[in-house]
């Protein structure tokens, strides 16, 4: 049962290298599975018990199922992040050392673990805007689909420190070998030639790198999968199957998917813009309800901020917080944090731990260290637009932010099942500080 299920997930995390990619998957399967999409620059219609899903910028998704008995309906969410750390190729993108090697301007996209990205194969992909014939400008997915570069090491020899931790300078040392060659525009007729167009059509272009390895179950009994992107596609793979097998006629399921988390979430299609909240709103609308039936729904609604958790080094345990530290394998992370860089509070890790135990999912609590600065996500930026109980999980993982990641082999399932337990039940609040779980 685990590595069916995870399988599938590093197959959706392979052929999808960029949050652009991943939105589109994810598009192609609620469109399959009768998902109508909604544009934000259309006029909404909105029926009970039917399912819509709706895009902005190609690389954040909002999906929701509508309920048939909504008197007295809530928002049941679940939030996770389409990006990675990466590294993004500037616009003007070759450089040339003399007349022997082409090498790609990059700039670093996140924080990722610089060394990780080191001699390993990589490619290009991303989007790229193309003008059509009939005048639009269109989108076009980019993946070139084999090794194509390589940012290459200094050798030992020349660098005798390098083993005692050296400091990597983006614009010298992580720069990507592309060619033994001197040709001037050799990046932009690839790119031509992969989409199929004339390199005067191309207007514009998000690209980035993505690692090649092919994502791998291991370890003595299978117990590990590893993969470029698991922080934070995991959560995502997650939501989408629980979104995709839960049913609820009293609630409104989401599942948001945001773009730029890596980055602040700071963007039109982050966590720190209208989307969600605008979102929610139009469904209140289009339904025929008015501002009180929105905030009265939102005093009863819940959302799960799910993006993956440190778990404990096994070179390393000094890192993590005596007890309250995680294990991969040991069930979903709740996150807690005392200046709130994480939701979780009382309340919410109560209506957690009632909807794990209906579920039969295991839990596992983390705080960082007392003395050490952890990283924060997206679950109180989004509530700083849309007011409502939330709890920040995610899954154990070694590694974050390496090109190539570590988790637990038994825990996407255990994040599924926990998702799913939150879709198929309805939340209300019932007095000041009191909430009721049913589940249908």
């Amino acid at each position: 049962m685990y590595r069916k299920l995870n399988e599938e997930m590093l197959s959706f995390i392979r052929t999808n290298p960029t949050a652009f990619h991943t939105v589109a998957s994810i598009r192609e399967r609620l469109l399959e599975n009768g998902y109508e999409e909604l544009l934000e620059s259309r006029v909404w219609e909105i029926r009970p018990g039917k399912r819509y899903f709706v895009c902005r910028n190609g690389s954040s998704i909002l999906a929701f199922q509508v309920g048939t008995h909504l008197e007295r309906y809530s928002f049941n969410i679940v939030a996770s992040h389409t990006d990675s750390p990466t590294f993004k190729i500037k616009e003007n993108a070759e450089l040339h050392t003399g007349s022997r090697y082409t090498r790609l301007n990059t700039e670093g996209y996140g924080g990722m673990i610089c060394s990780t990205w080191l001699d390993r194969p990589l490619s290009i992909a991303g989007r790229v805007l193309v003008r059509e014939d009939d005048g639009v400008i269109s989108s076009r997915l980019l993946t070139i689909d084999r090794d194509l570069l390589l940012i290459p090491s200094v050798a030992i020899h020349m660098n005798r420190r390098v083993n005692e931790g050296v400091p990597f300078n983006k614009q010298v040392d992580l720069l990507p070998l592309f060619a033994g060659t001197v040709e001037d525009g050799a990046l932009m007729k690839l790119i031509a030639q992969e989409l199929g167009v004339e390199a005067t059509t191309i207007l514009g272009s998000d690209l980035y790198l993505y690692i090649r390895e092919t994502p791998s179950i291991w370890g003595l009994n299978g117990e590990f999968v590893s993969s470029g992107r698991l922080d934070d596609q995991q959560c995502v793979f997650a939501s989408l199957k629980a979104l995709l097998e839960a049913h609820n006629d009293h609630s409104i399921n989401v599942m948001a998917c945001f773009d730029n988390e890596e980055v602040g979430s700071g963007t039109k299609q982050g966590a720190d813009s209208t989307f969600l909240s605008s979102v929610l709103k139009r469904i209140n609308a289009a339904l025929g309800k008015d501002e009180g039936d929105y905030l009265r729904a939102l005093s009863s609604s819940f959302m799960l901020s799910a993006d993956n958790a440190h778990a404990v080094h096994p070179n390393h345990p000094e890192h993590t917080d005596a007890n309250n530290c995680v294990y991969m394998n040991e069930g979903v992370v709740v996150k807690s944090h005392a200046g709130q860089k994480y939701t979780s509070d009382g309340m919410s890790i109560a209506i957690v731990r009632e909807l794990a135990q209906r579920a039969g999912v295991p839990l596992q609590y983390f705080a960082n260290r007392s003395d050490k600065a952890g990283g924060s996500t997206l679950g109180n930026i989004a509530l700083a637009h849309v007011s409502l109980n939330c709890a920040d999980i995610g899954l154990p993982q070694l590694a974050m932010h390496s090109c190539y990641e570590t988790a637990g082999s038994k825990d996407t399932l255990f994040a599924v099942n926990l998702m799913k337990e939150l879709y198929n039940s309805h939340l209300e609040e019932t007095a000041s500080g009191s909430v009721r779980l049913e589940c249908l």
